[in-house]
């Protein structure tokens, strides 16, 4: 069977509120575990749909994962400014990996982004223990940018994210 890349539908929110909230989880990357305060925004897909684009990766009729897409700056862009694009949360279930879903989710995040009037590159922040990501991202053509690396609670935790672009 094909796997779709597609835009969300409300009625998915749930399901991939908890692929992308379980993928963050299992992996490792919160760090305060089942009480990590971003865990509430991973889980919020409907906040995220009003204010960004839900992609996601099925099928069969089986979701696999998403990605939010930020075309131009607005309340979900961390990083990205005037001509950027930004993608965030990518998750992909972990009986879903393995399958191509991330790397399309990603190609089809760069094609959102070519097809933005003015928009030159496409941004993103990642954790630094998500390796499989850099792969997918530096195999697509995305180049880390360190100086724009961050950290988005320095009062709390050290926790720098790795930024990276890629040039459309």
């Amino acid at each position: 069977m094909d796997l779709i890349i597609r835009a969300a539908e409300p009625a998915e929110y749930a399901a991939l509120g908890e692929i992308t909230a379980r993928a963050y989880l299992e992996d490792g990357l919160l760090d305060f575990g089942e009480s990590d305060p971003y865990l509430r925004e991973l889980r919020d897909v409907a906040r995220r749909a009003a204010a960004a684009q839900i992609l996601v990766a099925e099928r069969g009729g089986v979701l696999l994962g998403g990605v939010t897409f930020v075309p131009s700056g607005g309340p979900m862009a961390d990083i990205a400014g005037p001509g950027e694009a930004e993608m965030r949360m990518l998750a992909v279930a972990h009986a879903g990996r393995g399958q191509g879903a991330g790397e399309a989710l990603v190609r089809a995040c760069a094609e959102r982004a070519r097809a933005v009037e003015g928009c030159r590159s496409l941004v993103l922040s990642t954790q630094p223990a998500m390796h499989t990501a850099h792969r997918i991202y530096e195999r697509l053509g995305f180049r880390r940018t360190p100086d724009r690396d961050w950290n988005p609670l320095p009062d709390l935790w050290d926790l720098a994210l790795l930024t990276y672009e890629l040039t459309l």
